[in-house]
């Protein structure tokens, strides 16, 4: 594709998007699939027929050869089987075909993916259901060209075995509750979307030194390495100027993702050496997810081509920053009315206030709940490290709308709301310009920015579906415990106002705008009774309580078993990752560290030996201590590697998949950390000739 244009004119090119049905499409069967989209209505098997065509004739002008149903299992990654168009006509001919049977369905194995105990090893049986309301893309790749169908995928039972269906099931249940509550206020929107924008934080190290470290090749992350003279302390690589080679990497990458129709925007370089950022403009929830899936894919691919590697794990250097992924989450109408948007005057907007409120209690009953959502075995890593948001859940609301609140529980209602002010720089020059009404919060878990929240806990490698899915659900059931107390009312202003103070005064302990980094929060947080659940293996419990069941089977999103499964599937992704890293820790320090040491040592002894009638007493004595030291700590590192052995074999002899995370968690994970202490006082004593991986230094400064 020749990207030589002007961005507006290719932007897009290899996505079906609806300028390209709306073009290719007879008209009946373009209302029809536009009525699916945006309606629901049943897509009949003639206009699917009729779809299926035009999208084959466009994908092959542009190459393609193959389709494949794309899908999200619960691995976290995408999945694909592909197929081509290849069909034997008459009298054996080949001919190019594709049905529409075969773009609203496909049979994918359902067994060979994490399913919880909801498909037996037997039973095989899974399907791939076309999401007309995502665009089909094109990728292309050394391979060729391919056409990617985005679908959903579920059991052969019904149950769903992906990220995709709950996240979808979520969507209609918040516009269900949602549309109630507007039309109290005499609003008939036809829908209600939920928009997201998703900042995608990533390191991008040099590609050969990258496959000569098995840590990051089998865990994404490094398992040793020791701080090197310098980290980001200096704080002069946030914001800097952006290196060439990075700059190269970012170009090609914003192209192949404007083909595809998603709307990169902003790009720098983050606080860690070796760290950048890439956040786009918002989309509909699920389309986003689609893109930032395709964000992740494209980033790996187009880092291999430029000689780098992209690393993007929540933890991949020990001392430094680590990645995360901001969710900005808002709620926005057909019509384009952006209900978290507060307006010029707050304190008169009821309706933003009410459904501030809805969000406000959703996030108090089911804290616990959203920390599991932003989870991952990385993620521990991360939350909490006075980098990222910690793992107590709160929200920020500013101090503008903490002071409509204050006032409506003082006096039963809001008179005013505080104005923005000008900020005075002191420079003559500069024109004056308009401050926020709040400060932010970057400490904050779930911090409202203006007109919509961030949740800044989700993981870097996490898909943003499982976050959204539980956003959505928890809202809508908020709303519609508000919209049934609401109907009916007599006085409906008076009556909002009555349930916002509510509201508030039960929930406002979720509320906080001071320093979720200190040591003080963490008391007071205990103090309101606020959950503080440290691991993702003590988060998952969250997904079985009573209240979360409920929820999500009154609002449709999951049912106990899909829960029970997921349940399961967590606490098995957790052990399995622990025990992919310790094992790799045993390989690398029995076949790599521990020998170049022991090499190390025995050079130092030999010089020792040849030299020692040349020195005086204090120079044989100080070489001696420097071999005493590293024979030290090869000691150390050889009792800490049986001990990490010792703890893994024990773990894999365990029955329970809570049971085997939990003592991952306990014991194996205390065991790799006292196995690193030695190895990387190893590393700055040995030879760096004899050192068998790159260093920290030469990874993220050496690009």
């Amino acid at each position: 594709m020749d990207c030589d244009m002007d961005l507006t004119q290719y932007f897009g090119c290899n996505t079906f998007n609806d300028a390209v049905m709306r073009e290719r499409l007879p008209l009946p069967a373009y209302q029809a699939l536009k009525n699916s989209i945006e309606n629901g209505d049943e897509l009949s098997g003639e206009v699917a027929d009729v779809v299926a065509n035009a999208m084959k004739q466009w994908a092959m002008e542009r190459g393609a050869t193959h389709f494949t149903h794309w899908f999200q299992p619960m691995t976290g990654v995408t999945a694909e089987k592909h197929d081509s168009f290849l069909a034997v006509g008459d009298n054996g001919r080949v001919i190019m075909e594709f049905s529409g049977k075969e773009l609203i369905k496909g049979e994918p194995d359902a067994s060979s993916f994490p399913s919880g105990g909801l498909r037996a090893t037997f039973e095989a049986r899974g399907y791939t259901a076309w999401d007309c309301t995502s665009p089909a893309f094109l990728r292309e790749d050394s391979s060729g060209v391919t056409l990617c169908i985005p679908t959903a995928f579920c059991s052969y039972t019904g149950e769903a075995l992906d990220k995709k269906t709950p996240l979808l099931r979520s969507m209609e249940a918040i516009n269900r509750e949602a549309q109630r509550v507007l039309k109290l206020f005499g609003k008939n929107v036809k829908h209600v979307d939920v928009c997201v924008g998703s900042e995608q934080e990533y390191f991008l190290i040099d590609r050969e030194k990258y496959l000569k470290r098995d840590d990051l090749i089998f865990s994404g992350r490094t398992l040793f390495g020791a701080k090197p003279p310098k980290g980001q302390e200096m704080d002069d690589h946030y914001f800097g100027t952006i290196k060439e080679r990075v700059s190269s990497f970012m170009h090609e990458l914003n192209e192949e993702l404007w083909k595809l129709g998603i709307y990169a925007k902003t790009q720098h370089n983050e606080a860690a050496p070796a760290q950048h950022e890439l956040a786009p403009i918002y989309s509909t929830v699920n389309i986003e997810t689609d893109h930032n899936q395709l964000v992740m894919e494209c980033m790996k691919k187009i880092a291999a081509r430029h000689g780098l590697a992209c690393l993007l794990h929540e933890k991949p250097f020990a001392g430094v920053n680590g990645s995360g992924k901001h969710n900005n989450w808002s709620l926005v109408t057909n019509e384009g009315e952006n209900l978290m948007k507060p307006g010029k005057k707050p304190h008169e907007n009821l309706q933003f206030l009410l459904f501030l409120a809805a969000v406000i209690k959703a996030c108090d009953e089911h804290a616990e709940l959203i920390r599991m959502s932003a989870s991952c075995p990385g993620n521990d890593y991360r939350l909490g490290g006075a980098e990222a948001p910690p793992a107590i859940f709160s929200v920020f609301i500013g101090e503008q709308l903490e002071d409509i609140f204050a006032q409506l529980l003082a006096n039963g209602k809001a008179t005013s709301s505080k104005e923005r002010e000008l900020l005075k720089i002191g420079v003559s020059s500069i024109p004056y310009i308009k401050k926020d009404v709040s400060d932010r919060n970057r400490t904050s878990p779930f911090a409202f920015t203006g007109n919509k929240f961030e949740l800044r806990m989700v993981g870097s490698s996490m898909s943003i579906a499982d976050a959204n899915t539980v956003l959505n659900s928890i809202v809508a059931d908020s709303l519609r415990e508000i919209a049934n107390e609401l109907e009916g009312s007599v006085d409906f202003n008076d009556k909002v106002v009555k349930v916002i103070c509510k509201i508030i005064n039960d929930h406002k302990r979720v509320i906080f705008d001071g320093n979720g980094y200190s040591k003080e929060w963490v008391e007071e947080a205990a103090r309101r009774g606020l959950p503080n659940k440290e691991s993702y293996v003590d988060a998952i419990e969250a997904l079985t309580y009573d209240k979360t069941v409920s929820m999500f089977e009154r609002q449709g999103v999951f049912t106990r078993p899909e829960l029970e499964a997921r349940s399961e599937i967590a606490y098995e992704i957790y052990s399995k990752t622990v025990n992919i890293e310790a094992r790799t820790m045993i390989e690398m320090a029995s076949r790599k560290f521990i020998p170049a040491a022991v090499k190390h040592a025995k050079i130092l002894a030999d010089t020792i030996n040849s030299v020692s009638s040349a020195l005086d007493e204090s120079e044989a004595d100080n070489m001696r201590e420097m071999l005493g030291e590293a024979l030290e700590h090869i000691g150390e590192a050889r009792r800490a590697l049986k001990t990490l052995d010792d703890n893994v074999n024990t773990a894999s002899r365990l029955d329970g998949e809570e049971k085997r995370a939990r003592y991952f968690r306990d014991y194996v994970v205390k065991a790799m950390k006292n196995l690193r202490e030695p190895v990387d006082q190893l590393e700055t004593l040995v030879d760096a000739e004899l050192w068998p991986v790159p260093t920290y230094g030469e990874m993220i400064f050496e690009i």
